[in-house]
């Protein structure tokens, strides 16, 4: 097991955005996160990578407690991630921009020099531009290749996946299908959370279902969308 929440609670004030979900994920598993907007799995991954900490509940990770432990500690330990909105450092080129996750990531005293390991991760994720152009030269599609590549560089054992593929056309979607699953095949085990039912269909292993902050249900991808909890919560009561 990589990682094992129990009863996780985040509260904003008087709002709970995540309902005392509890989920066990697998090494070398694709794990899918979906719901409708607002569900709270943003505020979920928030919580387990230490973007913040949960209200209540506890997170296991690699075995060892985690709970509310800070990113940087959690990126250390084999956890990184991409964001649903990607926010390089705008002035650094792109190879720099991935540098910093090789530096500081859990493979940050590597005997292989930062810059190197950072342009295997450009050629990895194929990022179609020279590794010099600076980041705010960059498109939304462009930027979120850079942001799986810096995540990458951190050398994780745990990858998050925010939307990564949303704004990709069908062959691009194809492609990053492709790399997801290339990326397991490294032995790297992944989360993603995602609106594109063709990419959860495709590459998941088991999904779990968020609605309203709370899990309302966890399967094989089949069997989730074929629930007729999920079925009401993405389509309503008339269907």
């Amino acid at each position: 097991m990589i990682l094992h929440t129990e009863k996780v609670i985040k509260n904003f004030g008087g709002l709970t955005a995540v309902n005392r979900i509890s989920m066990d994920v697998e090494e070398d598993q694709i794990f899918g996160l979906i719901g409708p907007n607002g569900a709270g799995k943003t505020t979920f991954l928030n919580s387990i990578s230490g973007a913040f900490p949960p209200s209540s509940g506890t997170v296991f990770f690699l075995g060892e407690e985690t709970t509310g432990a800070p990113a940087d500690v959690m990126c250390k330990r084999g956890m990184s991630r991409t964001f649903q909105i990607p926010l390089p450092f705008p002035r650094l080129t792109v190879l720099e921009n991935v540098m910093v996750g090789a530096v500081f990531g859990a493979d940050g005293g590597s005997s292989k020099p930062a810059d190197e390991r950072a342009k295997e991760a450009l050629e990895f994720v194929e990022f179609p531009m020279s590794p010099k152009t600076p980041a705010n030269q960059l498109n939304a599609v462009q930027l979120k290749r850079l942001d799986l590549a810096r995540a990458l560089a951190c050398g994780p054992k745990l990858l998050l996946l925010d939307e990564l593929a949303s704004g990709l056309t069908p062959g691009e979607l194809d492609e990053m299908m492709a790399l997801i699953r290339l990326i397991r095949n490294q032995g790297i085990t992944i989360i993603v959370v995602e609106h594109i039912m063709r990419l959860i269909k495709g590459i998941c292993d088991r999904v779990m279902v968020i609605e309203y902050g709370t899990k309302i249900a966890e399967g094989t991808p089949d069997e989730v969308l074929n629930n007729p909890k999920v079925i009401k919560a993405y389509l309503g009561e008339g269907h």
